[in-house]
């Protein structure tokens, strides 16, 4: 099964404490999901009333889904410890950070889970800095062959 990532994270953010949240979604969604059919490269997450909320993740229309079939862009419960919920709240509060959904995937249960990490929004020049590495890299690997 295909794990959905979000490529432009790692890209846009300096990741921190990564936390393994499952997500609570019905019986179309899963499906979708099982069939690489979602996008979380513009979802974020938010806190509502003490839970944690992915918001603007799509997730395609199931094709048999019928009349019963889900919303692609619906806001979807993250399910954590209290612990975990309280410790990223008071990072999101008093540090100013970002929380940032990196990938999705289907765990060994077959239950849908969602990486997310604590992150801090990169300058422009950190930017050019990430792409000079990456080019580097690239030119070494050439080098070496």
């Amino acid at each position: 099964m295909p794990a959905i990532l979000n490529k432009k994270a790692r890209f846009r953010y300096f990741l921190e404490d990564e936390f393994v949240a499952g997500i609570q979604l019905t019986g179309t969604e899963i499906k979708s999901i099982r069939t690489g059919k979602a996008s979380i490269v513009e979802a974020f997450c938010k806190m509502k009333n003490g839970e944690l909320f992915v918001i603007n993740m799509y997730i395609a229309e199931y094709e048999n889904g019928g009349y019963a079939n889900h919303k692609p862009k619906r806001e979807r419960k993250l399910l954590l410890n209290r612990s975990e919920l309280n410790k990223i709240d008071r990072k999101v509060k008093n540090q100013a950070m970002t929380i940032v959904p990196i990938e999705v995937f289907i765990n060994e249960s077959g239950l849908a889970k969602m990486k997310i990490a604590m992150a801090k929004g990169k300058k422009l020049h950190d930017k050019r800095d990430t792409l000079k590495q990456k080019d580097l890299k690239r030119e070494m690997d050439r080098r070496m062959k």
